[in-house]
């Protein structure tokens, strides 16, 4: 008698954080989504995802993470597949095994269903239609992947809707067709993305084309009643690109933009070459400007940080992260006289006490269950950004230039891990940091910060760390010239 087949389940990619997470057996090389909007946000959509994949072991099963959408069909190679569902993956046997080596390729007829608890991530449903938040782990609640930034792809997104909306995605928009009441938009990246930087936005919106540094061509994606209103800032991001392409060199994808989105998330997002935003943020008085301005500028950092060079798991978070804020805060200090040293010595005083709450920066604790975005606390921004502080006290500002430079230059479109910052921090400076190195990004406890022997971090807090919500509500009943910095950080950016 054969041997009786395993009933599906779900596998992962052994991620710590989220060991579900990613599938093994394939690379994918290419995303092909079209979705169907009916008008109606709280009504799912229509949507055929196709994936190009290489096989790297062979496979009897395929594994896709998705979940909170219905399976109609799946053809593999051109052939009906049998297919269920297991956890928060789409378990699919092929008619055939696919041979190491062999291409692979995926169709799945399905819904992608905008209801249920947006804190949840994937759809967003704004004012006038819906956009997209799917970090970290809920670009699979929107269509079927390989959800794990170590698996990065180039995507074409064919958005249908109602002719009156207008439909934005990642990339550059190749082309646009009219039929009936219904208009179709056609997107396309030129440079491979993770799936949780993927962005649709579909809506009464206007598109507002300028030219940025070196002729790149920059979309904003705003409220069609609010464009006047919101100009101002809008006009802004040339600038913000010369600056930090002054810190680490040219942009690296073909465009960029702001989504301002008139919806309540309670944070921005840098989803690839159009950044999320709430439209609220730039209109309700809730924040200083200069804040507003380097939040800006930490979502556009993360396109060189996070977005090019991706973690390669979900532990090397800090690199996004930490840069991010690093550079929002070397912004805020050069424009806005907000003195980075004392920044760093709020967040060496507070060290410890996140470190405690949230793990190290290179090691953080899981995030609560039903609660993924508990993974972004207070460690992986000002605390991480601390990292980088100590790292440019120790090997000096030059040097420290010249990594950051080679960092994104060598790992550029890929993705990296903690491991090999350290490798090239060594390389850079002539000399071994691991050892350095390994306190700062794993240790318990903070250690010394040099050239400043006098700095001290608390004992930790007794009471736990905010979630972010906690965080938020906090920042918005408080004054916001007083606001603590933790939880405007928290309200505001990704």
């Amino acid at each position: 008698m054969a041997a009786a087949v395993p009933s599906p389940q779900p596998l992962g990619i052994g991620d710590t954080l989220f060991p579900h997470l990613g599938n093994p057996g394939y690379d994918v090389l290419a995303y092909d989504i079209s979705f169907t909007y009916h008008g109606d946000n709280t009504k799912p959509l229509d949507a055929v995802t196709r994936i190009d994949a290489r096989v790297t072991e062979r496979l009897e099963r395929v594994n896709l993470d998705f979940t909170h959408g219905t399976v109609r069909a799946v053809r593999v190679n051109g052939l009906p597949a049998e297919f269920a569902s297991s956890g928060e993956d789409l378990v699919i046997e092929p008619a055939e095994p696919v041979d190491e080596g062999a291409p692979l390729s995926i169709s799945v007829a399905h819904t992608s269903d905008p209801s249920g608890p947006e804190a949840a991530g994937g759809w967003v449903r704004t004012a006038d239609g819906l956009a997209m938040a799917n970090q970290a782990d809920a670009a699979h609640r929107v269509f079927p992947g390989n959800d794990h930034p170590a698996d990065k792809a180039y995507f074409t997104f064919r958005i249908t809707a109602p002719k009156e909306l207008t439909a934005v995605a990642n990339g550059r928009r190749v082309a646009r067709a009219t039929l009936g009441e219904n208009r179709t938009w056609l997107y396309r990246t030129a440079q491979p993305m993770a799936t949780e930087l993927a962005q649709v936005s579909i809506g009464r919106s206007t598109v507002v084309e300028r030219t940025g540094p070196h002729g790149l061509p920059l979309r904003d994606v705003v409220p069609t009643a609010d464009a006047q209103l919101l100009e101002p800032w809008l006009e802004r991001t040339p600038g913000h690109l010369e600056w930090m392409e002054r810190q680490v060199g040219r942009y690296p994808f073909e465009t960029y933009g702001l989504l301002l989105a008139d919806a309540h998330t309670g944070f921005a997002l840098e989803t690839q070459t159009l950044s999320l935003f709430e439209r609220s943020m730039f209109t309700n008085g809730d924040f200083p400007k200069w804040y507003i301005d380097s939040v800006m500028v930490h979502e556009l950092a993360h396109h060189w940080f996070g977005n090019s060079v991706s973690p390669r798991t979900w532990s090397d978070l800090w690199l996004n992260e930490g840069h991010a804020t690093w550079y929002e805060a070397l912004y805020a200090e050069e424009t806005a006289k907000q003195p980075l040293e004392q920044r760093m010595r709020n967040a060496y005083t507070a060290s410890d006490g996140w470190r405690a709450a949230g793990g190290p920066p290179a090691a953080p604790k899981p995030p609560a269950p039903g609660q993924k975005i508990s993974l972004f606390r207070p460690v992986v921004y000002d605390g991480s950004a601390l990292v980088l502080y100590a790292l440019r006290q120790e090997i000096g500002k030059d040097a420290f230039q010249r990594l950051e430079r080679r960092w994104v230059t060598e790992h550029a479109h890929g993705t990296a891990s903690t491991a090999d910052f350290v490798a090239l921090a060594s390389e850079v400076a002539g000399r071994d940091l691991s050892t350095f190195l390994r306190g700062w990004l794993y240790g318990e406890k903070t250690p010394a910060m040099p050239g400043h022997p006098d700095w001290r971090s608390k004992a930790p807090a007794k009471t736990p760390a905010k979630t972010p919500a906690e965080a938020r509500t906090k920042a918005l009943t408080t004054s916001p010239a007083k606001a603590p910095k933790e939880a405007m950080d928290a309200a505001v950016k990704r």
